[in-house]
């Protein structure tokens, strides 16, 4: 058998290199360059549920390797924390030791979405602070020629790595990864909004897994499709014991801080697991594929005037949605250091004073204990439940 596999393999060989020797110098070159960017790795940062996005972009959009990242330890964040600055914002340090895990593993690319924050100038000090501990490397900063609308954008980004590439192909792989992403956000909502009250614990959770593993081997627009019909007629199949009045909270917040698991805490699962209907209208999907500022801006005319910043409209808008529709609470994310947000505050006590919601006000750093979270959000919950009984009675 594993002389048949050698002769198999030896005439395969033998056939590339025939086929090498009959082509012009010139095919020669185009096919050395196209394997060479092939081997390339590309590593993006740990985010909330986005990998198989991720991996996406990397393989169909660029057409390299993409280097998934293990599960983050207690070591990747000592490796972000040592190598930024103590004033940094805790993203920034997550990113930094997601990075090194990344370099050490052999990534050739890392990939700097940016952030529409001041997350959105750490691209280059990052950069700097990895090429000063000696790591040779390419960075992908989403942050650069945005100038150019987004064709050209998405030009510069596909050549930056592999400047052979088929520029109308990437940019339709493109498309459908941000395709991708969106229903990823839908399925998470649909997963927070149900997942407290399946009658067979894990039921949406064994889903939602099946989905980012099914996302994960995608390599065309038709399969992303197919994957996601397949995942919601699993989940719209999941029997639920839901109440005819349960209790909703909405989650508000910082953007990488209230979406992201590892930074919150599985902030989300937390609060499933009481039995608690969850939405967070901040999502990748409403916060760029969907974002109107104006209009949103308009919703809060009586709280806020202008733009606040990054995520602070958006923040603020969903605040008083869900108040307008009845939640019986709000939890309010964000990390450490976060100046957008904690502007954003004084602003939501206003809106919470005014439809009488309780919030509660959560500030994640890299010392945020399991044990003191799910103490307040244990609290917060009998708090409301209380306050749910008697306004049912």
């Amino acid at each position: 058998m594993l002389k048949d596999f050698r002769i198999r393999t030896g005439a395969v060989i033998a056939d590339g290199a025939q086929a090498f020797r009959g082509t012009s110098d010139k095919e020669q070159k185009k096919r050395f360059k196209r394997d060479r960017h092939k081997t390339k790795k590309v590593a993006v940062f740990r985010y909330a549920y986005y990998a198989p996005a991720f991996k996406y972009f990397a393989e169909q959009v660029l057409d390299c390797d993409y280097l998934a990242l293990p599960q983050a330890t207690r070591r990747t964040m000592e490796l972000g924390i040592q190598h930024s600055a103590d004033d940094v914002c805790t993203p920034f340090k997550h990113m930094m030791g997601d990075w090194i895990e990344a370099l050490e593993g052999g990534a050739d690319v890392l990939v700097q979405v940016g952030g529409p924050c001041r997350l959105g100038f750490y691209g280059e000090m990052q950069e700097e602070i990895l090429r000063s501990l000696g790591y040779d490397f390419t960075m992908l900063n989403f942050s650069h020629g945005i100038e150019q609308g987004y064709v050209g954008w998405a030009k510069e980004v596909m050549k930056t790595v592999n400047p052979d590439i088929n520029v109308p192909h990437g940019v339709k792989q493109l498309l459908a990864c941000g395709s991708m992403m969106t229903k990823l956000d839908e399925a998470r909502d649909l997963y927070m909004a149900n997942a407290g009250f399946e009658t067979e614990r894990g039921s949406y959770r064994r889903a939602w897994e099946a989905l980012l593993d099914a996302f994960s081997l995608c390599q065309t627009p038709k399969e992303i499709d197919i994957a996601f019909g397949s995942f919601m007629d699993r989940a719209r199949s999941i029997k639920l014991d839901k109440p005819e009045h349960p209790i909703r909270i909405g989650i508000i917040g910082e953007m990488y801080t209230a979406i992201d698991m590892a930074s919150n805490l599985d902030l989300d699962e937390k609060l499933m697991a009481m039995g608690v209907e969850v939405h967070r209208m901040l999502n990748f999907t409403n916060r760029y594929t969907r974002y109107n500022e104006p209009n949103l801006r308009r919703s809060i005319s009586d709280y806020v005037a202008f733009d606040m910043g990054p995520t602070t409209t958006l923040t603020v808008a969903a605040a008083k949605r869900y108040a307008e529709e009845g939640f019986d609470g709000l939890v309010h994310a964000k990390c450490a250091g976060c100046t957008p947000e904690i502007d954003a505050i004084p602003v939501i006590r206003r809106v919470a004073e005014d439809y009488k919601i309780p919030v509660l006000y959560l500030t994640y750093d890299t010392e945020t204990s399991d044990t003191g979270l799910m103490t307040r959000l244990e609290a917060f919950y009998d708090m409301l439940a209380m306050k749910k009984e008697a306004s049912l009675r």
